[in-house]
């Protein structure tokens, strides 16, 4: 009920999921009369769809810290409460961003051994996944060494289990690729990182710089909400910006529109190569449930992609195994601090 766009298009993207994939179910959440009407005749839904009703909407504009003290009632709530009742798999909105990572956090509880839960999304690249992931991109501006490391072992279970990558390659954002340069916490987490190696299942690629986002030098990327968020919206700005100048270029003239006519197959896989709409949704990561943050000015298609989204990582079992892998390597790095064989929590260097 709260992206900007209203119910119509959330209702429009469970209804192109529905008729894409027989298998999804819905349980949908928000004021029963508007949502009979826009969802209940639809014959794709028969069967697959259950209207719970909330009669209280999360405002973009409504504090987090309102929303945590007098949310339940809420659509946003009820969602989130029909993950922590096991009623749902994962759940999916495009409301209030910090009052969804709130609610989350409150209803479903951080992993043990997580200090600060990340988002991570997803971001067009040259591997043949065609994507790498990248994270955090909004749920808390900062992260200390121990955060980057928590947030390395999540993204390679997320690719593991959503890009279907068996031994994801992780790089720790930096303004430089030599080891001498970046802030304290990066050179600590850099140590950190590559220490848990083998417990994480991943390989580490040392410090990656802006222009290997989209590369196929990495699978995962991380770094802080700060720079990640500005790092998400410079990118689909830019996209949008690259698809707004073809539009203007094949339309200068009568020659050029001729032009786009014969290219015309091409411009088409172009567009949907940087739409990012197709890539939408961000999972929230390092909590007991998963939650899909859909932008708030998804329409259809983009609601879609992240109902696509949430259904991958249900059907994977991620949230099982990324459980089983933050535990397994803070066990792991516990055993290594005890026996001198590994870098200490927070020690400078990877000395205890």
């Amino acid at each position: 009920m709260g992206g900007d766009r209203g119910a119509a298009a959330v209702a429009a993207g469970i209804i192109r999921s529905a008729a894409k994939n027989p298998d999804i179910a819905f349980i949908v959440h928000g004021p029963e009369p508007e949502l009979s009407r826009l969802l209940g005749r639809r014959r794709e839904l028969q069967g697959r769809c259950e209207i719970r009703h909330a009669e209280g909407v999360v405002k973009m504009s409504d504090k987090p810290s309102q929303v945590m003290r007098h949310g339940e009632g809420t659509s946003m709530w009820s969602t989130v409460e029909s993950v922590k009742r096991g009623e749902a798999t994962v759940a999916v909105s495009c409301g209030n961003t910090g009052a969804l990572m709130a609610l989350s956090m409150i209803r479903l509880r951080k992993l043990p051994g997580v200090n600060r839960p990340a988002i991570a999304c997803l971001w067009p690249s040259r591997n043949p996944q065609g994507f790498n992931v990248m994270l955090d991109v909004g749920a808390d501006i900062k992260a200390d060494a121990e955060d980057l490391l928590q947030y390395a072992l999540m993204g390679a279970s997320y690719a593991r289990n959503g890009l279907g990558l068996a031994r994801p390659r992780v790089g720790l954002l930096n303004v430089g690729t030599e080891e001498h340069k970046g802030r304290a916490e990066l050179k600590v987490a850099h140590d950190l990182i590559a220490a848990a190696t083998e417990a994480g299942a991943f390989d580490y690629v040392g410090f990656v710089e802006g222009g290997d986002l989209p590369s196929d030098r990495v699978d995962v990327i991380v770094t802080d909400g700060f720079t990640g968020n500005i790092a998400l919206k410079t990118g689909e700005g830019t996209a949008k910006l690259i698809s707004d100048f073809l539009k203007e270029a094949f339309n200068a003239t009568f020659l050029s529109k001729i032009a786009a006519l014969l290219a015309l197959t091409s411009l088409k896989r172009l567009q949907k190569r940087i739409d990012p709409r197709r890539v939408n949704g961000g999972v929230f990561l390092g909590l007991n449930g998963t939650v899909v943050k859909s932008h708030g000015s998804a329409d259809a298609l983009g609601v879609s992609a992240a109902i696509k989204l949430a259904f991958r990582l249900a059907q994977s079992g991620f949230q099982d195994r990324l459980a089983a892998r933050v535990a397994s390597a803070g066990q792991a790095r516990q055993d290594a601090a005890v026996q001198g064989t590994g870098p200490a929590v927070g020690s400078p260097g990877g000395t205890s």
